[in-house]
């Protein structure tokens, strides 16, 4: 077992197969979407993926049940359509911490595409909406979105190195306020998305509710927390 930059502890192996296992499939998304080939080879392809499904469904997982590499504590989430390394869907997005809050880079290939040759308004949406949680988990504070305000400035180019930076506004005990960012790598100091969110932690009644259900992989139950929340683990960091 091996502790990552969290000092969470992981299966490496796994983890390793994990992420090789995501990038196969976000390589096979990306080509699904610029294909040309013809519709005998198409159906070729569905077969192989069909079956290549079957093998993973021989075991698989409820889904109140967290993956195994899943740590809420340490924010590691295997399979979060944003910045999961597992995930199909996720570009996936790795934040950082900066003097402000956290910032990243990526791009957007054809698969998140809106208008032609520019990312979905809603994919925007998503990872700002990430942007702005993870800069409250780094802060140590953790919420649901309550409220999530985009202004589109200008669209967001498709294959374009883009930075998106998020930090929390305002911290009024279990409200907190977020705002961020998503430009240009290139111009960084002019926003093409401009958010503002809040996120509230839920009360402890309605997280018992919320996340009754909810256990890793071992069985135990493991609601979401924060370290000022006094359900958290002695010791545990978010």
């Amino acid at each position: 077992m091996t502790p990552d930059a969290e000092g969470a502890v992981h299966d490496p192996e796994l983890m390793a197969a994990v992420a090789d296992l995501g990038d196969a499939l976000r390589g096979l998304v990306d080509a699904s979407v610029r294909t040309t080939v013809p519709p005998a080879e198409l159906r070729e392809v569905a077969a192989a993926v069909r079956a290549a499904r079957g093998r993973l469904a021989a075991r698989t997982r409820p889904a109140t049940q967290l993956p195994v590499l899943d740590d809420l504590l340490a924010f590691r989430r295997v399979y979060n359509p944003v910045t999961g390394v597992g995930s199909a869907l996720a570009p996936p997005i790795r934040f950082r911490e900066d003097a402000d809050g956290v910032v990243a880079e990526t791009s957007f290939g054809l698969a998140y595409e809106g208008p032609p040759g520019f990312l979905h308004g809603g994919m925007s949406g998503l990872v700002v909406d990430q942007a702005l949680g993870v800069a409250a988990i780094r802060a140590g504070l953790w919420g649901m979105t309550a409220r999530l305000e985009l202004d589109y400035r200008r669209p967001v180019p498709l294959e374009t190195p883009v930075v998106l930076r998020a930090a929390v506004a305002e911290n009024a005990g279990r409200k907190v306020v977020v705002t961020g960012t998503v430009a240009l790598a290139a111009t960084p100091g002019t926003p093409l998305v401009e958010a503002r969110g809040v996120f509230v932690l839920p009360r402890e009644e309605l997280r018992a509710t919320y996340f009754a259900e909810i256990t890793d992989a071992s069985g135990r139950h493991a609601p979401p927390s924060r370290p000022t929340d006094a359900t958290a683990p002695a010791g545990g960091a978010a």
